[in-house]
């Protein structure tokens, strides 16, 4: 069993606190990623996992032992680093086999182990290589593989696809979710790359200033943020946010308004306010019909276009009483729109987010689900 707990865990360093009050369970076989800003303390909770770093306090549990105060030898783990470290002078066959030759394991146990990881990561025929002579991916093969001939309870990375290109980064990060599960191990992944984060994780542990966000399923952090920071974090290009306040049915940012239903929602008339939605909800006036629950239409200006293939992000401006707001909407490329244009958009209201006055998310949607469309009236102001 390879089920790790975090409990309470602290790190200090004189006046900065790196990690504070951490509190993680990962399961048995589960791939969880810790993502967030840079200095955010994702790798710091790895090297305290690790037995790098010993904790100023709390406890830390591999496969149900204490192992707060053992050393990384005793903790049964592997690790995978940014650097990858190879011995240049030793074949690929001793570098994998590197650590196992250290514990004095018997040459037939390591011969099995070898040819074992080497077929896992589809190294076959390629032991007696030196490191020069490998691509940048299957360097990283190489170190993987002497992860995996260690057999053990947790495998720990830390932005081990950073120094490869984009290309190699997308393949090697198929392999690495292909090996996670055929081997079953439980993995705990760093990296600043969110959408390294989406694609490979069971759940992704979203960390900023040393504490943790939200630690869900990635499309549950995407649909359902818990808080602002999460909201803007999680997903490329981040999502609107705009500063308001309750306004009877409504709410009202300004350069317009969004009618939304009270029923069994905790806001009151005057309540401060962070609406939220991301660039694939705001879409044409034209194709409101495309939706179940528009908001009123809203005039703003295009600022910039950006195409990248598959869709077209467009800056835009709404203006109201010399005031500005920006907003970022996603689109199809074959819209016809330009720069400087004029235009209305609206909203999905179904999916809306409302945070309150800390940035803590009260709702996910405007929309009663019970509510038929004709029964729900939208107000505002273009």
């Amino acid at each position: 069993m390879g089920e790790v707990n975090l409990t309470d865990v602290r790190k200090e360093y004189e006046d900065v606190v790196a990690v504070e009050g951490m509190d993680l369970t990962i399961e048995d076989g589960e791939f969880v990623t810790l993502v967030g800003p840079s200095g955010c303390g994702k790798s710091t909770t790895l090297e305290t996992i690790s037995g790098l770093t010993t904790p100023t306090s709390g406890t830390i549990e591999i496969a149900g032992r204490d192992v707060t105060t053992k050393p990384p030898k005793d903790r049964n783990i592997a690790m995978v680093f940014q650097n990858i470290a190879l011995f240049p002078h030793m074949t690929v066959y001793e570098n994998i086999s590197f650590g196992l030759r250290l514990r004095n394991f018997d040459k037939e146990e390591i011969d099995r182990r070898v040819e074992n990881a080497v077929e896992i990561v589809q190294l076959e025929g390629m032991l007696d290589r030196s490191p020069d002579e490998l691509s940048g991916g299957q360097q990283q093969r190489v170190g993987i593989a002497r992860a995996i001939v260690r057999e053990p309870d947790v495998f720990l990375m830390d932005e081990p696809l950073a120094n490869l290109d984009a290309k190699l980064r997308v393949a090697m990060r198929t392999e690495i979710q292909r090996l996670q599960k055929e081997l079953g191990i439980t993995s705990v992944y760093v990296t600043h790359d969110q959408e390294e984060a989406m694609t490979m994780s069971d759940r992704i542990a979203i960390i900023n200033d040393g504490q943790l966000q939200q630690c869900s399923p990635p499309l549950e952090c995407y649909n359902r943020p818990v808080n602002t920071f999460v909201a803007q974090f999680i997903g490329s290009p981040s999502m609107n946010l705009f500063d308001g306040q309750v306004a009877g049915e409504a709410l009202d940012v300004g350069d317009f308004s969004v009618a939304y239903d009270t029923t069994g929602t905790p806001l009151v008339d005057g309540d401060r306010v962070t609406l939220g939605v991301r660039p694939e909800d705001i879409y044409l006036a034209d194709d409101a019909g495309d939706i179940a629950h528009p908001s009123t239409p809203v005039a703003v200006t295009v600022d910039v276009l950006e195409p990248v293939g598959d869709q077209t992000y467009a800056y835009l401006l709404a203006e109201t009483d010399g005031e500005t707001t920006e907003l970022l909407m996603s689109i199809d490329p074959d819209k016809e729109i330009s720069e400087d244009d004029t235009i209305e958009v609206v909203f999905s209201r179904d999916d809306v987010h409302v945070f309150d006055g800390a940035g803590d998310a009260v709702v996910h949607s405007l929309v009663d689900p019970s509510a038929a469309a004709d029964d729900v009236t939208v107000e505002g102001e273009a």
